[in-house]
């Protein structure tokens, strides 16, 4: 039997550095600080520096981290926040959590990340509401096209909230995802370029100001402890979590350099073929979270791939305005979003992690050969 190539293996990430995060899961239960403290605090800062911004506030999951960011700039009911359609449902869950209103835009033409153009046909006919902000993906690990989507935000005053949850370490012109904004919001989720043994994720600001708001807001709303200055919510980033996550920081840059040395593989191997590779902004790092290809024959391809033991995933199987909680009743822009349904049936993410084996990405090469020749 051949052995299977998984489509991404956390575990291989946990086995790679063993001993150290072990080590550093006895230090926390033998501190017996179980709730933020010392791991918590020393990630943060970590990851603030690393960012390259003052403040990043822990939190429980990404989804979290979208609702802590708008909620900390005040973004509420009646508000109208613009995002995009193709993408985890988690970025719409969290504009609704934080009781705004979603009004979804299309991709760009030959990308998967907000069209700029579709931005500013929304902003100038937006549905009932305030707008209130602008909340582009980085998706796949790609950098959005933040020039321009900062210009069309700042024209109107609006917030600019990055999803920056599959582009720990990408950049934009030079900075780093997640440090434009007034907020960058990231998931530490297991298969995360930068991923926690479990569910985890953060904001970062270089406002000391929605950086108090953001941290009060994760805890009740807590200025003294037990007296809610505000309303808030518990989302507290474990410190098992945190100290896993330090652990895991050390070997980010060498992790995405092995994710572009794989991309740059698959690049090669399957540039003479009639499928669509993903494709690179000038002037920005992509760090290939996913690699995705496009293909009318998708689920053919993903068969043939599932019968030699490889393993594909589909990054997002529905764009967020077709699933049946969100059909008919979330705004969507001017122009509608076809780009968006398109790449729906045509996406497929081939193998992607930092310990996959060179041998294993010549095998996925050579089994989506055999599929077209």
């Amino acid at each position: 039997m051949m052995t299977p190539i998984p489509q991404t293996d956390p575990r291989a990430g946990y086995r790679e550095q063993k001993a150290a995060i072990d080590a550093a899961v006895a230090r926390v239960l033998d501190g017996g600080m179980y709730i933020l403290g010392r791991d918590a605090e020393c990630f943060e800062s970590r990851f603030a520096k690393l960012i390259g911004v003052g403040h990043a506030i822990g939190c429980g999951n990404g989804t979290d981290a979208l609702e802590l960011a708008l909620r900390a700039c005040g973004i509420g009911a009646g508000d109208l926040v613009f995002t995009v359609s193709h993408t985890a449902v988690a970025t719409v869950a969290a504009i609704e959590r934080a009781g705004a209103t979603p009004v979804l835009v299309d991709i760009e033409p030959n990308g998967f990340a907000m069209d700029p153009a579709a931005l500013e046909r929304a902003l100038r006919a937006p549905p009932r509401g305030r707008p209130a902000a602008v909340l582009p993906v980085h998706l796949y690990g790609e950098p959005a096209a933040l020039g321009d989507i900062a210009t069309l935000a700042r024209a109107q005053g609006l917030r600019l909230i990055e999803d920056a949850a599959q582009s720990h370490g990408a950049a934009y012109r030079g900075r780093v995802t997640g440090s434009i904004g007034d907020f960058g919001c990231f998931s530490f989720y297991p298969t995360k370029n930068l991923a926690a043994l479990g569910d985890a994720g953060g904001v970062v600001t270089d406002s000391a100001e929605l950086a108090a708001a953001a941290r009060e807001i994760r805890e009740y709303g807590w200025r003294d402890r037990y007296v809610s200055a505000v309303p808030g919510i518990n989302t507290r980033l474990d410190p098992i979590q945190a100290a896993i996550l330090s652990v895991k920081l050390d070997a980010l840059a060498e992790g995405n350099a092995r994710r572009q040395a794989i991309a740059t593989r698959y690049d090669k191997g399957l540039a003479d073929l009639p499928l669509k590779r993903p494709a690179r902004r000038p002037q920005t790092t992509h760090v290939f979270h996913q690699y995705v290809v496009r293909l009318p024959q998708r689920d053919r391809l993903r068969e043939h791939l599932r019968q030699s033991a490889i393993g594909t995933g589909i990054h997002y199987p529905l764009p967020v305005h077709l699933h049946p909680a969100y059909q008919g009743r979330v705004p969507v822009g001017p122009g509608g979003l076809c780009r968006s349904e398109e790449a729906a049936r045509e996406i497929l993410s081939l193998p992607m992690y930092p310990q996959l084996g060179d041998a294993a990405v010549e095998r996925v090469i050579a089994e989506i050969r055999r599929f077209f020749l």
